[in-house]
C-alpha cells in the first residue's frame, strides 16, 4: 500500500464536497480545491490567494474565491463528457502527496455508446507559486470522429453568494492563449490569470480562441479513431496586484514563458521542490500504513497552505481549502502549526511570524481601543492585524424554526492570543538562534505583549493577589470567567519573558535596547510593575489534590455523566444548548492541561498526572474543540501510557481524512495537522530539547516498529530512526 497516495475508487456526488477539501492542491500562494475540470452545479469550486481579501457585511473581510484556473471540457462528437451522464465503468482520483499532484482516471460510455479512457492530472507549482497546470489524456475505445477540447479561465464565481468581482479587462492575446483582469469591489486589489492550451493528436488540431464575457476561452479541435490518444496540456499564470504593480502582463509574460519551456520541464522542477521539502520533514511510520498516511497528509496540508515568498500572510485556521473562518489567522497558527515549521522548515517560520510584526499595529489599535497599554492581538486576523471576529452570527433555533442572533464574545475577552504570539516568537528564537529576528521583530512583540498584560491585570485588595477577569479560554464553552488558568499562566509567563527578552538585548545590542525602551515607554516604574504581576497573579492549586482549578468556581458548576449521553453525532453545546453547558464541567478542550503541555518545565509529573485524571473525563473530546484530541495523545504519552495516546491520536487523525466532525467541506483542520506532528514528535518520540541539541524519549503505540523522521535546531540536522 501507498501511503504516500490518498486514493479514491468510487465516485460519489454525496461526498463530494469534503472530499474537495482532502484532495486540495496548492503551494503555500494559493489553493485549489478538489473540484472536477469539467464542472458541475453543484461544486465548491474555491481557489484562494492568500493575503487576498475583500471587505464583506458581518464577518469584516474574507479571503476572496479567485477566477476558476481548472476548466476544461471534453466533446466527443455532440457529446460533452461528464461524470453524471453516460456510464461510469471505472473510476479512480489519487492525491500524490510526495509529488504534489492530483490525478483522476476514468473509463467512461457516453449516452451514446462511445467510450473514453479520460486522465487529468493538475499541479500547482512548487517551484513557480504562479504557475498551475493541468494535464488531460482521451484514449479513443471505440470512437472515430472530431474531439473538442474547451479551456477557460472563469470569473463567474462568489463567495457563497456575495460576488467580490469587478472586470477590469479581458481579451485574446494569441492563437492559444486568453487573459483576464478582475478587481476586488472594496480592497481594489488587482487578480490577473492568463492560461495556454496545447493539444497533441494524432491529426491536425486547430485553435479558436472565444472572448466570452467573464469567461475567455480557448478551443482546440481535432479528430480521433478508436486506439488513438489525444494529449492536452493546459498552463496558468496568476499574479495580484499584492505582487506587482501590472499583475496582467505579468500573467501574459509568465504563460508565455512557461509555456515555451514546456510541461515536462515545469513538471520535472515542480516535483523536484516537492523532494527538497520532504527531505527535510518526511516522517516514516512502520507497521501502521493508515497512521503513517495521516501524518503525511497532515504535513502535505501544511506545506500547501505555508507561504515560502511572502511574510506578509500567515496560515488561515482552515488553510486555503475552504470558506471555513473566512481566511481568517487564529492562534491555530502560532500553537499548533507552527512548530512544524520550527523545527523543519525555519525559514518558513520566520516567514510566519514576520506576519504578526507586520500586524502589530492593528494589535496596537486593539490595546488602545480598549483603554490598555502595549499589543492586544486579534482573536481572528486578516490582512492588517485588526480584530475580525463577528460579534453577531445568525445561528439556526431547532425549537423556534428560525435564525437568532448569537453575541460572540471570543474578539472581545478571548485574550490569550496575544501571549500565545510571543510564546511562537520565543520558541523560534530559542530553537534557532536567530538573534537578527529577535533583534529586530520578536523582542518588540514579546515586550509590546507583556505592556498589555501588565496593564489589563489588576489588584484584588481582598485577595492580595494580582487576577485578571472576564475572558475566554481556550475552552469557549465557558465565556465571562475570572482567573481563567490558562489566560493567567500564559500571561505571567509573557511578563516573564519580557523581562528576560529586555536584559538580553541589554547585553547583546545595548543601543537597541535603549530605543525600545524609550519608544515602548518601559520605564523602571512599569517594569517593576511586571514584577509584581509575576509574583501576585492568580493561579489557583489545590494544595492537597495538585489540581488548578480552570477558572474562578469551575469545581462548583454541575457536574455531568457523559454516557449516559452516549451515543451521540453532536457537541453537549448542540445538545443542551449554551446557557446550559456553561454551567456545567463539560470541556470544549482542557485550558489546565494546555498549559502544562507548553509550560512543562513548571508542573512536575504529580500535578500533571492529578490534572489529567481530574480534566480528561469533563473534555468533550470527540464532539469539542477539533485541537484537542492531538494534544491529548502527545500529552498521554508524557505518562506513559501509549495505548491512550494512540486512541486519541487515531480520532484526531481522522478529523478530515474520515470526515469525522461532519465540517471538512467547510476547509481542513490545519491545527489538527500540527498537532498530530506534533504528537508523533513530543509524543510517541518524546523529544526535548537540550543545550547538545534533541534527545528521544521514545513511547511507540504497539503496532509501530519504526518511526523516523529529521529536525533542525539552532542551525543543525538531527536525525532520527526509533525502534521499539
Amino acid at each position: 500500500m501507498n501511503t504516500w497516495l490518498v486514493t479514491e475508487t468510487e465516485f460519489r456526488a454525496e461526498e463530494r464536497s469534503y472530499r474537495e477539501a482532502v484532495f486540495t492542491v496548492g503551494n503555500g500562494y494559493l489553493g485549489t480545491r478538489g473540484t472536477f475540470e469539467e464542472g458541475y452545479a453543484s461544486d465548491e469550486s474555491i481557489t484562494l490567494v492568500n493575503g487576498l481579501f475583500d471587505d464583506v457585511p458581518i464577518v469584516h473581510t474574507e479571503l476572496v474565491n479567485v477566477p476558476d484556473w481548472l476548466g476544461l471540457t471534453v466533446r466527443v462528437g455532440d457529446e460533452w463528457f461528464r461524470l453524471d451522464q453516460g456510464t461510469l465503468l471505472a473510476y479512480e482520483r489519487a492525491l500524490d502527496m510526495r509529488r504534489g499532484t492530483l490525478a483522476r482516471s476514468v473509463r467512461w460510455r457516453s449516452p451514446g455508446g462511445h467510450t473514453l479512457e479520460v486522465d487529468f492530472e493538475r499541479f500547482a507549482s512548487m517551484d513557480n507559486p504562479h504557475v498551475m497546470v493541468v494535464r488531460c489524456r482521451v484514449l479513443s475505445v471505440n470512437f472515430a470522429g472530431p474531439v473538442e477540447i474547451n479551456a477557460d479561465i472563469s470569473a463567474i464565481v462568489d463567495n457563497s453568494g456575495y460576488r467580490h468581482w469587478r472586470m477590469v479587462s479581458q481579451d485574446a492575446i494569441g492563437d492559444r492563449e486568453v487573459a483576464l483582469a478582475v478587481e476586488t469591489s472594496e480592497t481594489k486589489l488587482t487578480f490577473a490569470a492568463a492560461t495556454h492550451l496545447g493539444v497533441s493528436a494524432p491529426g491536425v488540431v486547430t485553435y479558436e480562441t472565444r472572448n466570452c464575457p467573464w469567461s475567455p476561452h480557448v478551443i482546440a479541435r481535432s479528430k480521433l479513431r478508436p486506439g488513438e490518444t489525444l494529449e492536452v496540456e493546459k498552463v496558468v499564470a496568476i499574479y495580484t496586484s499584492r505582487e506587482t504593480q501590472d499583475p496582467y502582463g505579468a500573467a501574459v509574460r509568465e504563460v508565455r514563458a512557461v509555456a515555451t519551456r514546456g510541461v515536462t520541464v515545469l513538471r520535472r522542477d515542480h516535483e523536484a521542490a516537492w523532494a527538497d521539502l520532504w527531505r527535510m520533514c518526511a516522517v516514516e511510520i512502520e507497521g501502521d500504513e493508515e497512521a503513517e498516511r495521516a501524518v503525511r497528509f497532515s504535513l502535505y496540508q501544511l506545506l500547501i497552505a505555508a507561504s515560502r515568498t511572502d511574510d506578509r500572510v500567515s496560515i488561515p485556521a482552515k488553510t486555503l481549502s475552504g470558506y471555513g473562518y473566512r481566511g481568517h489567522v487564529f492562534w491555530d497558527a502560532e500553537i499548533f502549526m507552527l512548530p512544524f515549521f520550527i523545527y523543519t522548515q525555519p525559514e518558513i517560520a520566520r516567514n510566519l511570524l514576520m506576519y504578526r510584526y507586520r500586524t502589530l499595529p492593528g494589535a496596537r489599535r486593539k490595546a488602545a481601543s480598549q483603554g490598555y497599554a502595549g499589543a492586544m492581538y486579534a482573536w481572528e486576523s486578516a490582512a492588517t492585524g485588526d480584530e475580525t471576529t463577528p460579534r453577531w452570527v445568525p445561528v439556526w433555533v431547532e425549537e423556534h424554526g428560525k435564525d437568532e442572533l448569537v453575541r460572540i464574545w471570543c474578539g472581545d475577552i478571548e485574550l490569550h492570543i496575544t501571549a500565545d504570539v510571543a510564546y511562537a516568537v520565543t520558541r523560534y528564537w530559542r530553537a534557532t538562534g536567530d538573534a537578527a529576528f529577535m533583534r529586530d521583530f520578536g523582542a518588540e512583540i514579546v515586550l509590546e505583549t507583556a505592556s498589555f498584560w501588565g496593564s489589563r491585570a489588576t489588584w484584588d485588595e481582598a485577595r492580595g493577589a494580582y487576577v485578571i477577569d472576564d475572558v475566554i479560554g481556550p475552552d469557549e464553552n465557558h465565556d465571562h470567567v475570572d482567573n481563567n488558568a490558562y489566560t493567567n499562566g500564559l500571561a505571567r509567563w509573557n511578563l516573564s519573558t519580557g523581562l528576560e527578552v529586555l536584559s538580553w538585548l541589554r547585553d547583546h545590542y545595548p543601543e537597541t535596547a535603549a530605543g525600545l525602551e524609550g519608544r515602548l515607554g518601559l520605564t523602571p516604574e512599569r517594569l517593576a510593575q511586571w514584577a509584581s504581576v509575576i509574583s501576585g497573579l492568580v493561579l489557583d492549586i489545590d494544595p492537597k489534590t495538585k489540581v488548578i482549578e480552570q477558572f474562578d468556581g469551575f469545581s462548583r458548576l454541575r457536574t455531568v455523566d457523559f454516557a449516559s449521553y452516549e451515543p451521540r453525532t453532536t457537541s453537549f453545546q448542540g445538545l443542551l444548548g449554551i446557557e446550559q453547558t456553561q454551567q456545567c464541567q463539560i470541556l470544549k478542550q482542557p485550558d489546565v492541561l494546555m498549559l502544562m503541555y507548553l509550560l512543562p518545565a513548571d508542573f512536575d509529573q504529580e500535578t500533571l498526572e492529578a490534572n489529567w485524571r481530574y480534566y480528561t473525563p469533563r473534555t468533550d473530546l470527540s464532539h469539542g474543540s477539533s485541537l484537542g484530541p492531538a494534544i491529548q495523545a502527545a500529552l498521554a504519552s508524557r505518562m506513559d501510557d501509549a495505548a491512550m495516546a494512540y486512541r486519541y491520536f487515531t480520532l484526531a487523525a481522522q478529523t478530515d481524512l474520515g470526515n469525522a466532525r461532519g465540517n471538512t467541506h467547510e476547509g481542513l483542520h490545519g491545527a489538527t495537522a500540527g498537532g498530530l506532528w506534533q504528537t508523533v514528535v513530543f509524543g510517541f518520540a518524546g523529544i526535548t530539547f537540550t543545550d547538545e541539541g534533541p534527545v528521544a524519549h521514545p513511547n511507540l503505540p504497539a503496532t509501530w516498529t519504526r518511526l523516523a523522521f529529521h529536525l533542525q535546531y539552532r542551525g543543525k540536522r538531527f536525525d532520527f530512526d526509533l525502534r521499539p
